[in-house]
């Protein structure tokens, strides 16, 4: 049975924290517009209070989440537990694009791990916490995270990496604005 929460307690929050992976949905105003989900893992959400999340965007292939967080800010966060007991957990809320040209940027960024790119850090000012039974998510194993990013980034200059940024993170697929040049610039590239 579903049920909401006033809050993220503890024990959801260390819930959350067990999660290897978690799904972001964000849309744009334009009812003709493309809804996009994007899978996340990788140790990139963090539980910042009782209504606040906030997560690591890495470079990556489009720029939709935070087009659409630009444009209306709306998005939710869902995790489902693959292992254990069923649930599944959602997250409404206003989020926020902390870029690194944002005053809080370094500090958020220092409560993640070491993660091979960051574009920015996603901030979501909770609105709404529920659950519900799971019943329909399968069981699975966690093995590992993918290494396939920092292998790409062994294999690709920083020049490189900017380029293909500046070809797919400037306007998300409906043509919201996404990342301005300087901002790419910005991107965060860690190289192991």
């Amino acid at each position: 049975m579903a049920k909401t929460y006033a809050s993220i307690d503890s024990t959801l929050g260390e819930w959350i924290a067990r999660q290897p992976m978690f799904f972001v949905a964000t849309a744009p105003l334009a009812a003709d517009g493309h809804v996009n989900c994007s899978p996340k893992g990788g140790d990139t959400l963090r539980v910042l209070g009782e209504r606040e999340v906030a997560y690591l965007d890495g470079a990556g292939s489009g720029i939709e989440t935070i087009a659409h967080v630009r444009e209306n800010g709306r998005i939710v966060v869902m995790l489902c537990a693959f292992d254990g007991s069923p649930r599944i957990v959602r997250l409404h809320g206003r989020a926020e694009v902390v870029d690194p040209t944002h005053a809080e940027f370094a500090a958020l960024l220092a409560r993640f791990p070491t993660f091979p790119t960051v574009r920015a850090v996603v901030r979501v000012a909770v609105e709404r916490v529920s659950d519900s039974c799971g019943y329909g998510v399968p069981l699975m194993d966690f093995r590992a995270n993918r290494r396939d990013m920092p292998q790409y980034l062994k294999k690709i200059s920083d020049r490189g990496m900017v380029a293909y940024l500046q070809e797919h993170n400037q306007a998300s697929i409906d043509g919201l604005p996404g990342l301005a040049p300087d901002e790419i610039g910005r991107t965060v590239i860690r190289r192991d």
